[in-house]
């Protein structure tokens, strides 16, 4: 879609064939082309059903709203969805921020959760297309702002107390890892961290890439590891942070939490074992866990925590663990057999295991069904049977 043809979506007759186009969704492809194109052009068409099928994915992300908010496809795939949005809105809000840039703003989901906590927002972005998307949704949702179209290297942020940054991850040989690929470029990312700044970064950024004095935060959301935060200046409070986001809300765990692998110590596997969230063990924050139920680790290289106690922890997922079967392939094969197992969900960390070719050499058969973890205890593989609880 360029941008004259989301221009012309913007227009009455625009909105007028998009709401038509919702309409008709979930109709024969065909029929539903036909039936549009007696009032607009090829061009028109598309875009309309471009922005439906757009909207429809995007409900994952910005729930209801999606139904009212324009999209690309780089863009909904790189926006940061409305809850994990909404934290950091809350956290700019919590230390008093009145003003922010938003340098790369995309399609605009950071500027509409801070502007919504009250926050006056301004975007900037390189593409005009999606600077206009940007201005539509803050329009569509009746949320003030401003949006510009800049090189984000360029723009003066001194007037605004706060910058957030978004760098884009990918090249013309698709998402890369290296900072030195980035756009902006990680340099430039240093100097808004000599600053009040807050900026969005890949999960799997290494701890030692992060300037001293500046906070890292691990964000997950219902399990799913979305990203991580730098938070530099007066928005910084600890080193290492760990969030997760659940139907329940929100939890945070920091390394003041932390009392160190030393004091939890090594186990044998007890009763219970814990999976802790993947936000906590990106932070480095596993011995949290294990403190906070009053347990060890499994192995001081694997993150499974291990307790003789239930506990019920936003950080970690818990298991009643069963028994232990045999680790060896042929005597586990025989051992599921034993017990009618022929639906099984393998969980492994810290062994070379893939869990779906497994799966397939078990030639699993029965009625019943089980949770299999298979790990390391003491250098050597074990292979337990659990229960969630």
């Amino acid at each position: 879609m360029d941008l004259d043809a989301f221009r012309w979506l913007l227009t009455d007759d625009g909105a007028a064939l998009l709401d038509r186009a919702t309409d008709l969704a979930g109709g024969p492809e065909l029929g539903v082309q036909a039936e549009l194109r007696r009032t607009a052009s090829p061009e028109q068409v598309a875009a309309a059903l471009t922005q439906v099928g757009l909207r429809a994915r995007g409900a994952a992300k910005f729930g209801s709203d999606a139904a009212a908010m324009f999209f690309t496809p780089d863009g909904l795939e790189q926006a940061t969805r409305t809850r994990v949005a909404t934290h950091r809105a809350g956290r700019l809000q919590a230390f008093g921020t009145a003003t922010l840039v938003d340098l790369g703003c995309g399609i605009g989901g950071d500027l509409v959760a801070s502007a919504r906590t009250g926050i006056t927002c301004a975007g900037v972005d390189l593409d005009p297309l999606r600077v206009a998307v940007a201005e539509a949704n803050l329009a569509a949702l009746g949320l003030p702002g401003a949006v510009m179209v800049a090189d984000v290297t360029e723009v003066d942020t001194s007037p605004f107390e706060v910058a957030f940054a978004d760098p884009a991850r990918r090249t013309g040989a698709g998402r890369s890892f290296r900072v030195e690929d980035w756009t902006p470029p990680w340099h430039f990312v240093e100097t808004l961290l000599a600053r009040d700044s807050c900026v969005k970064v890949a999960p799997g950024i290494p701890h030692d890439l992060v300037p001293a004095g500046v906070e890292a935060e691990w964000v997950s959301d219902h399990g799913e590891v979305k990203e991580a935060a730098l938070w530099s200046g007066r928005l910084a409070t600890t080193a290492r942070r760990a969030t997760v986001i659940g139907d329940g809300g929100l939890a945070t765990l920091t390394e003041d939490d932390d009392p160190g692998a030393a004091a939890v110590g090594v186990r044998a596997p007890a009763e219970f074992l814990y999976e802790p969230d993947g936000a906590v063990i990106r932070a480095g924050l596993v011995t949290a866990v294990a403190a906070g139920v009053q347990g060890g680790l499994v192995d001081e290289h694997i993150a499974y925590v291990t307790s003789d106690a239930s506990f019920r922890t936003p950080f970690a997922r818990g298991y009643r663990v069963l028994e232990a079967l045999p680790y060896r392939e042929k005597q586990l094969k025989a051992a599921l057999r034993e017990r009618g197992i022929g639906r099984l969900t393998i969980k492994k960390r810290g062994v070379d295991v893939v869990p779906e070719q497994l799966r397939k050499r078990l030639a699993l058969r029965g009625d019943n069904e089980a949770t299999l973890v298979l790990t390391r205890v003491a250098g050597g593989g074990i292979a337990l049977l659990v229960e969630p609880v």
